[in-house]
């Protein structure tokens, strides 16, 4: 045959999938795009055509290819799709007459038959490609919804939450920067967590948005409908305002609002570094995070409220300690992480009168609300015990442990009860120990001593137990210390190794202000993940002024050599704060005084030189605190940039003393060398002096 051609029919015409023979230009271009042609009418019939010239055949002869083409004889059989519907046809054609064989149109037939059965099969394989490239997407969309699961399953705060958007939307979707947005409590505004992940160059001043604002942030926040961009440009061509606040370097980005009961909470920002479209796939996913980001945020809220609650309940729970004249106190109490916040341990302080003070703490056993409850009501016993009986520490845990059966509290756990009485120049402490682990005391040198004894039978197992009292003496400047286990106490450690661990970490803290002391021990001992609550009492005695409290006609006064080492300062600051403890300086001035006097004396030991001696001298009228070194360098008042780390000691001193100036000391003061100390008048100094008036 001089010409055959296989096609297909199309919305645009017959797609010649085969062609040989065929003029130009359908030859090159393969497709016929005539209406009524020929060869739509075997696919309208889906049966065979076949003609030995075509121009005598009255429903041919005005066809296209037959008038036009010059197409005279043909034979057409038809290919069929899965369906069994006429889709193309196979046709040999000529430009003569011709009688067809019937070899000839068998071996036309089998041709098209092979053709259907080639299409049929193609479309299998396509039908099949499709069909796994969808199962890939729904396993691939499956596994990252299971996985978005698995991860916010774990986020119970804002920030866990935070963390997993993040690691989601990077390493999960594929961008490149993400930020997370919370909406205002008041509704009016929408403000970003965090910048860190946020696309570069990103102004910190418009961390915070207006919903009424033309951003892409608010309008997402206010419509509750994401928005996507293609482009930089795309989006602001949306938003001509964004120009100057996002980076036209990134490419697309994505604003997904996310809803809970019907309000937008939050909106998570995507950004990718190329441009690109929104496909199904990755809507799907972006949406998925949206919708997981919502159920973690309102879980998290509701266990934010769960824990505040606890934590009211807890520090109810806690009495707040009393004011001891010579004695500083300060105490803490952190819950186990992964509880609700509210435990069983406890602490109390009791000031039985002028000259004794009982000091408690204890530890239920558990950590949830039930442990909390019987801690309540076992601490207010002993509270009680405590203010009403004047009995000695072993005596109270007796009338404690008798009460927790005979009430049918029935709980149990263990117990430190101390006694610090005041006896000539020190303090006597008598203590109990009912299963607690040992108190410590951190003395004025620096060392630290285990009390420990054979402690008696812990709380809740036999009422009956005989209890043991013990006795040693705290001096000026000592600091008893009362904790739970969950302080230091660690799995696969004995409890000697925790415990020579506290006392190296207490040791360390030496110059630490009694306040500081607790927290900071939990800070360095209880880890992230704390399994266990722990509370902790600290208790100071005080260095009293070696003259006395003041008097009409008399102050008192004090005096102490400081170490030429900025480590010394800590402990200074304390004495001058026990110093003005002692003389009756009440404790918002004495507030004021500590940051000057720590003013004064970094700046003696910085700038100054060797000895240093510190003076504290009190009258019924005024206080006065005065550093003095063998310098004669001025300080001087000055104004320091933004940017500087000191300088601002004096303005201090100008702006909350009553009085302040510099005694010179040995004549007048010489210039000092560029470098080294100076040559002569080695005796010569000045004092660093403040005061406030007492009225």
């Amino acid at each position: 045959m001089p010409a055959a051609v296989v096609y297909f029919v199309v919305r645009e015409g017959q797609v010649l999938a085969g062609a040989s023979g065929v003029p130009e230009p359908m030859q090159s271009d393969r497709l016929l795009q005539h209406p009524g042609t020929l060869t739509n009418v075997i696919t309208a019939r889906g049966e065979p055509v076949v003609t030995p010239d075509a121009r005598h055949d009255p429903l041919l002869r005005d066809n296209y290819l037959v008038r036009e083409m010059g197409l005279v004889a043909m034979a057409g059989y038809p290919v069929f799709d899965l369906r069994g519907r006429a889709v193309g046809a196979l046709c040999a054609v000529d430009d003569e007459p011709r009688e067809w064989s019937q070899d000839d149109l068998d071996s036309l037939a089998d041709l098209a038959a092979a053709c259907t059965a080639e299409l049929r099969l193609r479309a299998e394989r396509e039908r099949a490609r499709r069909i796994q490239e969808t199962a890939v997407r729904a396993n691939r969309r499956s596994r990252f919804l299971l996985s978005l699961s698995e991860a916010f399953a774990n986020a119970n705060t804002m920030d866990q939450v935070e963390e997993v958007i993040v690691e989601v939307g990077t390493a999960g979707i594929g961008a490149r920067y993400c930020a997370f947005a919370l909406a205002d409590a008041d509704g009016r505004g929408i403000t970003y967590r965090s910048l860190v992940h946020a696309e570069p160059q990103f102004p910190q001043r418009l961390r915070q948005t207006k919903l009424d604002e033309q951003r892409p942030l608010a309008e997402a926040a206010r419509t509750g409908r994401p928005l996507f961009f293609r482009s930089a440009d795309e989006m602001f061509s949306a938003f001509p305002g964004s120009e100057e606040l996002c980076d036209p370097d990134v490419g697309a980005r994505a604003y997904l609002p996310v809803v809970t009961a019907g309000a937008v909470v939050a909106v998570i920002m995507l950004a990718w570094e190329r441009d690109r479209g929104p496909d199904q796939d990755s809507y799907a996913l972006q949406t998925g995070l949206a919708h997981y980001t919502g159920h973690a945020l309102e879980r998290a809220r509701l266990l934010e409220e769960r824990r505040e609650s606890a934590k009211t309940l807890q520090r109810a729970m806690l009495s707040r300690l009393p004011e001891v004249p010579h004695l500083d106190m300060a105490a803490t109490y952190s819950p186990a992480t992964r509880s609700d916040q509210i435990g069983g341990d406890w602490y109390d302080a009791v000031a039985v009168d002028d000259d004794a003070t009982m000091f408690m703490i204890g530890d239920v056993t558990g950590h949830d609300m039930r442990a909390a409850a019987k801690m309540g009501q076992l601490r207010s016993l002993l509270r009680a015990f405590a203010w009403s009986h004047d009995e000695s520490p072993s005596a109270l845990l007796s009338l404690l442990d008798k009460a927790n059966s005979g009430l049918g509290l029935l709980a149990s756990g263990t117990a430190v009860v101390a006694r610090l009485e005041r006896v000539a120049g020190a303090y006597q402490l008598t203590w109990s120990t009912a299963g607690h682990p040992p108190p410590l005391v951190l003395r004025e040198d620096g060392t630290v001593e285990r009390l420990a004894v054979l402690p008696d039978m812990m709380l809740g197992v036999r009422p009956t137990s005989k209890r043991t009292d013990h006795v040693t003496t705290l001096n000026p400047g000592d600091t008893l210390l009362l904790y739970t286990d969950g302080l230091a106490e660690q799995r696969g450690t004995t409890p000697d190794q925790w415990l020579s661990r506290l006392q190296k970490t207490l040791g360390a803290l030496g110059d630490t202000a009694t306040a500081a002391l607790p927290v900071t021990l939990v800070r360095r001992l209880a880890s992230d993940d704390q399994r266990d609550d722990v509370a902790v009492l600290a208790v100071r005695v005080r260095a009293a002024a070696p003259s006395g409290p003041p008097s009409l006609g008399r102050p008192a006064t004090a005096e102490r050599k400081l170490a030429p080492s900025l480590c010394d300062v800590g402990p200074a600051r304390i004495w001058v704060d026990d110093v003005l403890e002692s003389c009756g300086v009440p404790m918002p001035l004495r507030r004021t005084v500590m940051l000057l006097t720590s003013e004064v004396l970094t700046n003696a030991v910085d700038h100054g030189q060797a000895p240093f001696t510190a003076t504290v001298e009190v009258d019924l009228d005024r206080l006065r605190v005065g550093v003095r070194d063998s310098s004669t360098v001025q300080p001087e008042l000055r104004d320091p940039a933004v940017t500087e780390f000191g300088g601002r000691g004096v303005q201090f001193l100008e702006r909350l003393a009553s009085r302040w100036g510099v005694d010179r000391h040995g004549g007048a003061p010489r210039p000092v060398p560029r470098h080294g100390p100076p040559r002569e008048g080695r005796r010569t100094g000045k004092t660093v002096w403040f005061e406030l008036d007492l009225g």
